[in-house]
């Protein structure tokens, strides 16, 4: 698809009807964001006792993504795995296959580069923009449609669903052509994945020392120690709440990505691999389905 052909998606489309695929911890208050700012949205996830919310507040089900395929001008996939990802869009009833001309296709998956890149060559063969848009925020960035949104791909394309991308996010930044979204989520991953080990020795140390963590978060917090997982996840740490605001499981497929991709760009990453081994061993300790503040398990 030439970039005058996506000019002239970006006219003759409305892209109000919106398919949404994974309605996972964040998933679905992207979608009750959706529905709120007034767009038809119809949902997927493999589960559909997980929809029943949604469906009730106005989501419309479908029974696979060929049914959203066929429907939707615009269509988000926000799914646990790379291999998840791959079944959507080129399974035998993924997207790629039975999407429609024009459509917009959008990961928000965390996913590898390679794997946006190819999406977007194959969609661009059928007529379609795809766009890889990774998110932070967590629960609570995508419940206050406060996320950070990373995008790569066309910039045409972007320029056409950049509103829709504003009814999930407060900081969405195109970032450059397919891949460049998953590159800045690792980007992100890294950074997180240090800090959360920082932040959670510091609380620890605080608790051994005696000193009460909730006023030593006061005093840290505004200085140049504060970060968005000191201020948002230890207060769940000190209150023994280690309920997913995304998971750990995820969290070790993200930095296992981050690291083969360092690898293969030569540089090395120990930070982020004793971040990995750390949140390996509570995984195997049956946290996987923790939210990522579990780490202070590891310490208390």
């Amino acid at each position: 698809m030439k970039q005058n052909d996506l000019e002239e998606i970006a006219v003759t489309q409305s892209n109000e009807t919106i398919g949404f695929i994974g309605l996972g911890v964040m998933g679905k208050s992207m979608v009750r964001n959706l529905l709120k700012a007034g767009y038809e949205v119809h949902v997927y996830t493999r589960t559909k006792e997980k929809a029943d919310e949604l469906l009730s507040e106005g989501a419309i089900w479908a029974a696979a993504p060929k049914e959203i395929a066929r429907k939707a001008d615009l269509i988000i996939s926000m799914v646990g795995y790379p291999s998840d990802v791959e079944e959507i869009y080129f399974g035998e009833d993924g997207l790629i296959e039975n999407g429609r001309e024009g459509t917009y296709l959008i990961d928000m998956t965390t996913s590898t580069p390679s794997l946006a890149m190819k999406i977007a060559e194959e969609a661009k063969k059928k007529g379609m923009a795809a766009l890889d848009a990774p998110v932070s925020g967590g629960d609570i960035g995508a419940r206050d449609a406060k996320l950070t949104i990373m995008v790569g791909g066309e910039s045409t394309a972007f320029e056409a669903v950049k509103t829709i991308f504003g009814k999930m996010g407060s900081n969405v930044v195109h970032q450059g052509p397919a891949g460049s979204g998953q590159h800045t989520k690792m980007c992100n991953q890294i950074a997180i994945a240090s800090n959360m080990i920082g932040v959670t020795e510091a609380i620890s140390y605080a608790k051994k020392a005696g000193l009460d963590p909730d006023r030593v978060l006061q005093s840290i917090s505004s200085g140049s120690a504060g970060s968005w997982s000191l201020s948002n996840l230890v207060p769940r740490m000190v209150q023994g709440d280690f309920e997913p605001g995304f998971y750990i499981k995820h969290f070790i497929k993200d930095m296992k990505i981050a690291l083969d991709e360092a690898e293969r760009m030569g540089m090395d990453a120990p930070g982020l691999s004793l971040s990995k081994s750390l949140y390996e061993d509570l995984a195997e300790a049956g946290e996987e389905n923790s939210g990522t503040q579990a780490l202070y398990k590891h310490y208390n």
